[in-house]
């Protein structure tokens, strides 16, 4: 699958901005809920081994998984459920750990049939779709890490299986949050880092998203506020997506406010 080769590419671009960080940088906080780096690759970490698990079988997935929904059970965030599966690693030996699976991680599903069914968190997904939700979650934490490090990341057309996710995930963001699916479904017309035109949905939708390929990208991940970025929405549909917009699993989660996700300054 190309898709697992576009995660590769994506966890050795993050790995590269680590890579010679010394442990005590590992602790800086960003400005995702007041997550630290450690915290992040952690974050990432934890649901690579669990992509590696229901790859090989989904009670290999429901054993690992199940200790984690115990501490979700409990009233932990799903941060602080993270804190005994990682026990004492952090700083370089963290870092190191998921670098080594995240290869593991890209190497398996290569290999493996694009159309197997995969249990995860929420609904089960295909293979295609489980790496391709790990390299979506492994480029919007990694913006955490390149923002609090100052760096303006490189964008490349890889980032065309992220807008797909958010593209697919309509539905999801309106049933996440108990609201009806609209009727009509927004086109979609992004320019790509080189330049290309993808588009998605009928171009005769009285709803639609135009701008860069990026931008889309930054709003369904969560990355930026919608009012930080170049995208034109029109239409009410297309108006209320944009608002609650949501790629990812898990419980509903309100976009950052404007201006409140930034790259520093400084490094």
């Amino acid at each position: 699958m190309q898709q697992a080769h576009d995660y590769l590419a994506e966890a050795a671009e993050l790995a590269n901005v680590l890579y010679h960080l010394p442990d005590t940088m590992f602790d800086r906080t960003t400005l995702f809920k007041s997550w630290t780096i450690n915290d992040v690759i952690g974050h990432l970490y934890m649901f690579d081994v669990a992509a590696l698990k229901t790859l090989q079988s989904s009670e290999e997935f429901k054993s690992f998984y199940s200790h984690i929904a115990k501490r979700l059970d409990k009233g932990m965030t799903l941060l602080e459920s993270q804190y005994s599966f990682l026990g004492e690693l952090s700083g370089r030996k963290l870092f190191e750990v998921w670098q080594k699976t995240s290869r593991e991680v890209g190497l398996a599903y290569s290999k493996a049939n694009p159309k197997k069914r995969l249990q995860w968190v929420g609904p089960d997904m295909s293979a295609i779709s489980s790496i391709t939700a790990r390299q979506m979650e492994t480029w919007a934490h990694g913006q955490e890490v390149f923002d609090v490090l100052g760096i303006v990341r490189p964008v490349h057309d890889r980032i065309q299986n992220i807008c797909h996710l958010g593209v697919a995930t309509f539905g999801w963001s309106f049933q996440n949050r108990g609201i009806p699916i609209p009727e009509h479904t927004p086109y979609v017309c992004l320019t790509a880092p080189s330049g290309k035109l993808w588009e998605w949905n009928a171009p005769n939708s009285p709803h639609s998203i135009t701008g860069t390929a990026l931008a889309f990208a930054e709003v369904v991940t969560q990355v930026r506020n919608i009012e930080d970025t170049n995208l034109i929405v029109y239409g009410a549909v297309a108006n209320q997506w944009m608002a609650i917009a949501q790629c990812f699993a898990g419980i509903p989660e309100n976009p950052p406010s404007k201006g409140t996700r930034v790259r520093s300054s400084s490094s």
